[in-house]
């Protein structure tokens, strides 16, 4: 029997990615993609096309309503999105707190519900210097809490954790995906502007790759 897994699916490249991993390991994928009033909401657009592209079950959830609670972040509040590259200290206004604790927690749920024994997360390396819950040793320690949490153990799988964008990258184009049908800027505007950290961190990966970036810069 083909073993069920939950993706959290953002939309964006890495996720992306993580989705094709999944369904090239032979597991039966349920995509869940949350809109908790990102700026960059765009993004959904993208993940439900990729997702009746591969008739993959997929649901949008609105938990906007959580943002009277997680104020001060410059993806969901009036704040200027800052450029420069992930690793620079302004990069901290994009973290929404406790974002991905609440997403995993609410995709474990669907996952139990599911019988799925998995619950696929993409982050990776790059992330590790701003965004505390994409560290491994939050995953870790989730891990620890998703396994006792419910009747049914439900492990968090990053199968990119330890690796860097230029390197999920490169296991995608292996697979031959076609990241045309990923969004990833920040500003969420017709088109990527090029200069926001999650802009330059895709760049600098096509780069690394020697590889075009199919999407259209501002």
């Amino acid at each position: 029997m083909t073993e069920k897994v939950v993706v959290i699916y953002s939309g964006g490249m890495d996720s992306f990615t993580v989705l094709n991993r999944a369904v090239k390991d032979n597991k039966e994928v349920f995509a869940l993609s949350f809109d908790y009033g990102q700026r960059h909401v765009k993004e959904l657009e993208y993940a439900a096309k990729v997702c009746r592209e591969l008739k993959i079950e997929h649901k949008i959830i609105d938990i906007t309503s959580i943002n009277q609670l997680l104020t001060g972040s410059s993806l969901t509040d009036e704040i200027d999105i800052p450029e420069g590259h992930y690793a620079e200290e302004s990069m901290k206004s994009t973290v929404v707190p406790n974002r991905n604790m609440i997403l995993l927690s609410l995709a474990v749920g669907y996952a139990v519900s599911k019988g799925a024994g998995q619950v696929y997360y993409g982050a990776h390396s790059g992330d590790h210097a701003i965004y505390p819950d994409c560290r491994p040793e939050f995953v870790m320690k989730m891990n620890d809490v998703c396994k006792i949490a419910n009747y049914e153990a439900v492990e968090i799988y990053s199968p990119y954790l330890t690796v860097s964008k230029i390197e999920i990258l490169t296991d995608g184009l292996t697979m031959g995906l076609d990241y045309s049908k990923t969004w990833t800027c920040y500003n969420g505007r017709e088109k990527a502007c090029g200069k926001c950290g999650a802009c330059q961190e895709r760049l600098e990966a096509f780069e690394k790759n020697q590889i075009t970036d199919p999407l259209a810069y501002e």
